[in-house]
């Protein structure tokens, strides 16, 4: 396996610092970062990280998202930070989520009085859809 540049800051410019454990280890001459080839974690699929990251941004726990995702929490974690995500603040509005098929979906929006006054999201979760609902805290 070849590379071609520093996964922290970009260069192409790098030398090879010995071994450890049996895979190549390298540094980093602009920045002194030290990497190895062969990442040792498995990649999580991009669709995974951007819902995670949509649902965060909807005001859900990082556990929820796990629960929901099947994505480990410290991941969601690490994705807010490294993306550098900060979601909004508004006290005003109470947030509700629900899993539904697609017939249960299209049967929940045939009740105008469900989604009056408030603010409605749907996204898809493989074959079901995740309804996010914010509604105004009723003094």
């Amino acid at each position: 396996m070849t590379i071609d540049l520093c996964p922290n800051c970009g260069s192409d410019s790098y030398i090879k610092s010995g071994i450890v454990n049996d895979r190549q280890r390298y540094k980093c001459k602009s920045c002194g970062y030290y990497f190895t080839v062969n990442k040792l974690g498995k990649q999580i699929d991009d669709y995974y990280v951007n819902k995670a990251l949509q649902l965060y941004l909807e005001g859900l726990t990082y556990r929820e998202i796990e629960r929901i995702l099947g994505v480990s929490h410290v991941s969601v974690m690490n994705w807010v930070k490294k993306y550098n995500i900060k979601r909004p603040f508004n006290v005003n509005y109470h947030l509700t989520y629900k899993i539904l098929s697609a017939p249960e979906l299209s049967k929940y929006f045939e009740d105008p009085k469900k989604i009056k006054g408030a603010g409605v999201l749907v996204t898809e979760l493989g074959d079901k859809f995740m309804l996010i609902q914010w509604e105004r805290f009723r003094d």
